[in-house]
């Protein structure tokens, strides 16, 4: 079954304040996002037609915008309320969104100050990130050779298009050698985070998760965080590093796209689809579903 390309779609994009024809929503080849990178983006879910923390991704969507200098000419209230718009316009009950801002093209080159800052926001229907089949029984991810970057040289807690560039180039060699992500490690050589996720791992019934000092800290990430503990799981923020990894049982994944993904093999690491993961998944869905 065919997928229409994204910029040939029936439906609604709500852009710099008006709900414009899909096909419609455009931006100039000499926008200055498309030359130097410079925009920021969010994707987050709505479940049963509620969108699932969107005050919280909304608000990090300023905050990486401010990180980038860009004032979004609009209110946090303005963004919530265009995507509770865009939903009930869809007419669909679960969906994927993705709010984007970006540099215009008043000015081209390195500099932009004066260029006009563009805000749009998307909504379709998305399933899972990873096949169904495959995420009960673990996904196969290999080890990029790219790494997470120092702080001093990115913007590495913004949700900034251009930190992504590296995301693709593993995700592609990753896929084309039969494997269904790519982990990363950091500039220090430590565990850090898969192409689009964040990543967990478990030992002697105690969870534990890279520190996210070079890279972000996600709002499912933190969402796991709380579930585990309300379980009573001890869950410990600590550097990891590589070789560790032979000796945990479980891995997975988590983010709004990938949700709680569970994980069979980390290049030559394997771990089994056990209980904590199983339970951690399973009370991720029902939160999000407003079923917990």
């Amino acid at each position: 079954m065919s997928v229409a390309a994204f910029d040939d779609r029936d439906g609604t994009i709500w852009m710099d304040g008006k709900y414009v024809p899909w096909r419609d929503a455009k931006v100039h080849v000499l926008t200055h996002a498309m030359h130097y990178g410079s925009s920021v983006f969010e994707g987050q879910r709505a479940y049963n037609g509620k969108i699932f923390k969107l005050e919280e991704h909304t608000e990090r969507l300023f905050a990486s915008a401010e990180k980038l200098g860009m004032t979004i000419p609009f209110t946090q209230a303005d963004i919530n309320d265009a995507c509770n718009k865009l939903l009930e316009m869809s007419g669909l009950e679960d969906a994927y969104f993705r709010p984007v801002v970006w540099r215009g093209s008043e000015m081209m080159g390195v500099a932009a100050q004066k260029n006009t800052i563009h805000v749009a926001i998307a909504c379709w229907a998305w399933p899972s990130y990873f096949e169904p089949e495959a995420r009960l029984k673990g996904i196969r991810i290999a080890i990029s050779d790219w790494k997470r970057p120092d702080p001093a040289t990115a913007p590495v807690t913004a949700k900034a298009a251009g930190l992504y560039m590296i995301c693709t180039l593993s995700k592609h060699k990753a896929e084309s050698e039969g494997y269904d992500d790519a982990l990363m490690y950091d500039y220090r050589g430590q565990v850090a985070e898969a192409t689009g996720a964040n990543i967990f791992f478990v030992k002697d019934g105690v969870i534990h998760t890279p520190t996210p000092d070079c890279f972000l800290d996600g709002i499912t990430r933190r969402t796991v965080i709380d579930l585990a503990k309300a379980r009573g799981y001890e869950v410990i923020e600590r550097a990891i590093m590589p070789e560790e990894m032979e000796g945990f049982e479980q891995a997975f994944l988590t983010g709004t796209a990938a949700e709680v993904t569970p994980l069979s093999e980390i290049g030559p690491y394997s771990f089994e689809v056990g209980e904590i993961t199983k339970n951690l998944m399973f009370d991720y869905d029902k939160l999000v579903r407003g079923e917990l």
